[in-house]
């Protein structure tokens, strides 16, 4: 990666991630005591868009706590061992390459401690009006009773007291309907709540695959094919070898109970019964680290939007071949907005990659498409398009009751419902390329204005 400070070699669990951190720079560790409610979080808040941070001393747990480690793009790519400049291609050949994980027979880590009591845990409570204290970054694995496969995904937990947590799920993807699989016959759905794993299986897990994909085989791919699992005893699961924590237990089929906490969109979200998640035990690392995200944040957000981008430029570019990139920028919490390039070869092109993004990503509201001149990261460059090559009469496309995210509170949250807009910032073939054209400077880009000035008043 030729745009770190020093030679990057890959690390393959947590503590080896934030090593590599450490070494270059972009890891700030605090030793003095801080309180898992509202003070880590404000400290964290503190280093947005800067360095990954680890609390050594968190008050009335033995547990560090590390956060925003994925708060960066730059993090992002030394995560999945890629430039930042190729971070799409190298989730996409993730997706599409998938490898099995090796399975490890020996003792894994995290069956040096064993204990049965949820506040052990340094769960965190981030804002004022939370229902509790949520663990933010855990990786829930299940197996489907109907396709046999394993599955992966990321959900908060909101813990109640010592052995219960509620945990959020969207209905109708994987872990529900694993859930309501279990449920219809009368079960109770045994799970494995994983903390503290390398970046990469946390993007993977973040991952909305299709379904009876697992996974694991995408982290593995990411992981350059090092990822190794063992398992579980209770479940029969097979989760991450080198995980920090793992909590055993089952997603109870008649418990509920009411949660809601800060989304995406840094806003409360409205108040829902979620099931409740029962614990077994809990088994972690000797010097354990807990994994905390920030809700509302970068590293939240970039977990999410980060493979989102690389989706919609797949699968838009399936459509329209020569589209260039997808930008989900932050103004829109890098889920809801999208910005397209593409490089304009006949009218009609927008619009269709408009649809094509609005299909593959049913929680985007806005998709703006811009020419190849425009930089679609650059929100001044964008409103520019928008200014000089949009006629809102023509270029405007507004799709009415589609379904859209329960996150949006100007939406119908309950039916999903919402409008979408589209927006054609290309500039128009019908007249001569010249009237758009950006005015460029010769030798503006390679000039080196150091050999200009001498440095003195």
């Amino acid at each position: 990666m030729k745009n770190m400070r020093k030679k990057i070699s890959r690390s393959y669990d947590l503590r080896g991630f934030l090593q590599l951190l450490d070494e270059n720079k972009e890891l700030v560790s605090i030793q003095k005591p801080v309180s898992p409610k509202f003070e880590i979080p404000a400290i964290v808040s503190k280093f947005e868009r800067k360095q990954a941070v680890l609390f050594k001393d968190v008050r009335n747990s033995k547990f560090r706590v590390a956060c925003n480690i994925l708060g960066t793009r730059e993090r992002f790519s030394i995560a999945i061992g890629a430039n930042k400049k190729f971070i799409h291609s190298r989730i996409g050949n993730a997706i599409n390459s998938r490898c099995a994980p090796n399975k490890f027979l020996g003792s894994a880590p995290y069956n040096q401690n064993l204990e049965h009591d949820l506040h052990l845990l340094p769960i965190i409570t981030h804002f004022e009006k939370d229902a509790g204290p949520y663990i933010t970054s855990s990786i829930v694995f299940a197996k489907d009773q109907e396709s046999g496969s394993q599955n992966s995904s990321t959900h908060r937990l909101l813990r109640l007291d010592d052995k219960r947590l509620v945990i959020r799920m969207v209905e109708g993807r994987h872990l529900h309907n694993c859930y309501t699989y279990a449920k219809e016959h009368g079960e109770d759905l045994k799970v494995a709540v994983v903390i503290g794993v390398h970046p990469s299986i946390s993007i993977a897990a973040a991952f909305q695959a299709a379904y009876g994909v697992d996974e694991m085989l995408i982290a593995n791919s990411l992981l350059d094919n090092q990822l190794t699992l063992s398992k579980l005893n209770y479940s029969g699961l097979f989760v991450p070898t080198d995980s920090e924590i793992i909590l055993e237990g089952r997603i109870m089929k008649d418990q509920t109970h009411e949660e809601w906490m800060v989304e995406m969109l840094r806003t409360y979200d409205y108040k829902r019964k979620q099931p409740v998640f029962e614990l077994e035990k809990i088994r972690f690392r000797n010097n354990p680290i807990f994994h905390d995200i920030l809700p509302g944040f970068a590293e939240h957000r970039l977990l999410m939007g980060m493979p989102v981008e690389a989706k919609l430029l797949e699968d838009v570019r399936n459509t329209l071949p020569n589209t260039i990139s997808v930008h989900l920028p932050e103004g829109g919490s890098s889920w809801l907005s999208a910005v397209i390039q593409i490089k304009k070869q006949f009218e009609g092109e927008p619009k269709n990659a408009i649809l094509s993004a609005f299909s593959s990503h049913r929680s985007l509201k806005v998709a703006i498409v811009v020419d190849d001149d425009i930089d679609p990261a650059n929100p001044v460059a964008v409103e520019y398009a928008l200014s000089t090559r949009c006629q809102a009469d023509k270029d405007l496309l507004i799709i009415s009751n589609a379904k859209g995210s329960s996150l949006d509170p100007s939406s119908d949250q309950h039916n999903l419902l919402t409008a979408k807009l589209g927006i054609d910032a290309t500039a128009t073939l019908l007249k001569e390329k010249e009237r758009f054209e950006i005015a460029k400077i010769p030798g503006e880009s390679t000039i080196d204005i150091s050999n200009y000035i001498s440095g003195r008043a």
